[in-house]
């Protein structure tokens, strides 16, 4: 016999893939947001405010489509784009401007509209088939106690605002996000992105549009801080954060995606102190400690019992788990 031939190394080198940092940046422009509707709400009506923010979007969009030519949505494609344009870009947003408008005040809103993953956790099992195990339910117990921490430190700070129609609206925000969450993972098959967005923005554009023009008496102030904030919801809430909120649940198990709803409340309130200064109370880092653990917790896949290292993990089937934007 020969001597041993010794073991062949592979050069091969694992790329980093960009889309890991996609929880950090939707998680900064997503959280933003809530400060920039306040800001604009204070120059224009909620609705009409919305559906400048759409038509601004969709303007950006059209030569999108017209250079790079996408897939067109096909069948019933086109009505699943629609119903989660309808549920997220009108139902959610539109509660979310509404909300501030009739008084809450953007911490309360970012507060309630965090308790999704909650909702997602309990609903996601029967409507998507995804699993949430014990672990997910300890990350969700130390994000609760965020939610806590946080209502303390609104309500210390004085911004805690609470009024019925604000509550109602928060409440309709939330269901629609939730709803919209569930349904996207349930039915959405690999859509270009630039077609979905786009069919989403129309839809939202055509019905916030059309209540606006029926409830309101569209008063616009063009002012510099409307222009900055209307630019900023535009760019880096509606192009870039909704897009990887979507291509996120397409990608990953629903529940660990909706989690870092947790982590939107102490995220605006880091980035107010930042752009005004606002204090942070030593016991609100405690809580996002708390809010980043779990979290973590969440994200980290599960294995299940019994199954050999190496095995597939996580909480979505196959099926479900499968294809990216």
């Amino acid at each position: 016999m020969g001597p041993p031939t010794a073991p062949t190394l592979s050069t091969g080198r694992v790329g980093f893939d960009p889309f890991l940092l996609a929880p950090v940046v939707f998680l900064v422009l997503w959280s933003s947001g809530f400060i920039c509707i306040k800001i604009g709400l204070a120059y224009a009506d909620p609705l009409t405010f919305l559906a400048l923010r759409y038509a601004l979007v969709l303007a950006f969009l059209a030569p999108a489509i017209a250079f790079w030519r996408p897939r067109r949505p096909r069948g019933r494609e086109w009505r699943d784009l629609c119903v989660v344009g309808l549920l997220i870009q009108f139902g959610y947003f539109a509660g979310c401007y509404l909300s501030e408008e009739f008084g809450l005040s953007a911490g309360g809103l970012a507060l309630i509209t965090s308790l999704q993953p909650i909702l997602v956790a309990l609903l996601a099992p029967r409507v998507t088939g995804g699993a949430v195990g014990s672990r997910h339910w300890l990350g969700l117990g130390l994000a609760l106690g965020l939610v806590g921490t946080v209502v303390v430190i609104v309500s210390r700070a004085g911004v805690a605002q609470v009024t019925a129609a604000g509550l109602f609206w928060a409440g309709l925000a939330l269901a629609g996000m939730t709803a919209g969450t569930l349904y996207e993972k349930r039915t959405g098959p690999a859509h270009h992105p630039l077609s979905a967005i786009t069919v989403q923005y129309a839809v939202g554009f055509a019905v916030t549009l059309a209540f606006a023009v029926a409830l309101e008496p569209m008063r616009v102030r063009w002012t510099a801080p409307l222009l900055g904030a209307l630019g900023y919801l535009v760019f880096a809430n509606s192009l870039v954060a909704v897009s990887l909120l979507l291509a996120m649940i397409r990608r990953g198990a629903v529940a660990r995606v909706s989690a870092l709803f947790f982590l939107v409340p102490p995220a605006a309130a880091v980035i107010a102190w930042l752009l005004t200064g606002e204090g942070i109370p030593p016991f609100a880092w405690l809580g996002m400690a708390l809010a980043a653990g779990g979290v973590a917790l969440i994200a980290r896949p599960t294995r299940p019992t019994g199954a050999p290292t190496g095995a597939p993990t996580g909480g979505m089937s196959a099926g479900k788990a499968g294809g990216s934007s």
